[in-house]
């Protein structure tokens, strides 16, 4: 067992490296366990790691790779004092006040613990689907539309994230498919309607994907009928996955509050969990948003919400 710490962060993402350049800006000496290279739900650096130019972050007229982005945040924070560990956390234990949390063998005590951990996007589990991300494979509409542009492309899913995914996408694609694999929507009726009644889409029932293909970028799809069984080519260049988020909170089953969804639940306009000392920034908690400015911004309010906290209850 270690020092007791004034604050150990969760993941690495926007939020989590936010909170530590705060926190380590406010002499609280953050410890940042950023998760395994290895690993797709915790790698270091979040999702952004795994997209190519980033165009919509503030501050970067002409854009900025993500991996660049995000090592840019980490040698920040790093300046600042925050130190790292590259590994995965194992368990927690917020039961007890000082907080446990483990990595492997070691246990290190804090006063304080901001989660940070994100989410991930539900992907189809093709081979070429994840060499691609980024190269024609998305799974951010509002992060990647525009790269679109006069192009046919096709989104995946029948609920309402897919269906606004695709609405969003006529604003720059001149055809969007719309693949589901059943004979009607789950959207709602309004998502529905909007789907219908816009000329630019068009929905391709009772179909899936089945092989993603192109060698430097996505050059098109195959479909499978999921009645007949008769396959199809489809020639787009962008695919758009939109079957739905999975938040990284197992760890955290049991110890704190979750929505039915599994993100984690926090309190009106404030990154405060249900137990006092332990909060929440980024996707891992917010089910709407999901996007990195949004993220930082959550992760400097769970900062200042820490070192209020440690504050007022003379930790």
């Amino acid at each position: 067992m270690n020092d007791i710490r004034d604050v150990i962060i969760i993941g690495s993402g926007p939020a989590g490296l936010t909170a530590a350049i705060y926190t380590a800006r406010a002499n609280m000496s953050p410890l940042v366990i950023e998760g395994e290279p290895s690993s797709t739900s915790d790698q270091p650096g979040g999702q952004l790691m795994l997209t190519t130019e980033v165009e919509n972050y503030p501050g970067f007229p002409e854009g900025i790779m993500g991996p660049e982005l995000m090592m840019n945040f980490r040698a920040q924070a790093s300046r600042f004092g925050a130190e790292f560990i590259t590994n995965k956390v194992t368990r927690v234990d917020f039961g007890q006040h000082p907080f446990t949390i483990e990595v492997g063998d070691t246990s290190y005590s804090t006063r304080s613990v901001i989660v940070s951990t994100g989410a991930q996007s539900l992907m189809l589990g093709l081979p070429n689907e994840d060499r691609l991300i980024g190269h024609g494979v998305s799974t951010c509409a509002t992060c990647d539309g525009f790269f679109f542009k006069d192009q046919e492309i096709a989104v995946v899913g029948g609920g309402d994230s897919a269906v606004e995914e695709a609405t969003f996408l006529t604003r720059f694609a001149s055809k969007v498919y719309l693949v589901h694999r059943r004979d009607e929507l789950r959207a709602s009726k309004i998502m529905r309607d909007r789907a219908f009644n816009n000329p630019k889409i068009e929905i391709l029932w009772n179909n899936e994907v089945v092989e993603v293909h192109g060698e430097e970028k996505l050059s098109g799809v195959i479909l499978e009928n999921t009645v007949t069984k008769e396959r199809a080519s489809l020639p787009v260049t962008g695919l758009f996955i939109a079957i739905g988020h999975q938040p990284n909170t197992s760890l955290f089953a049991g110890q704190l509050d979750l929505k039915s969804n599994g993100y984690l639940v926090t309190k009106p306009n404030s990154s405060e969990t249900q137990v006092p000392g332990v909060f929440a920034c980024g996707d891992v908690q917010d089910d709407y948003y999901r996007q990195a400015i949004t993220a930082a911004g959550s992760g400097c309010m769970a900062a200042i919400d820490a070192e209020r906290w440690l504050e007022e209850t003379g930790e």
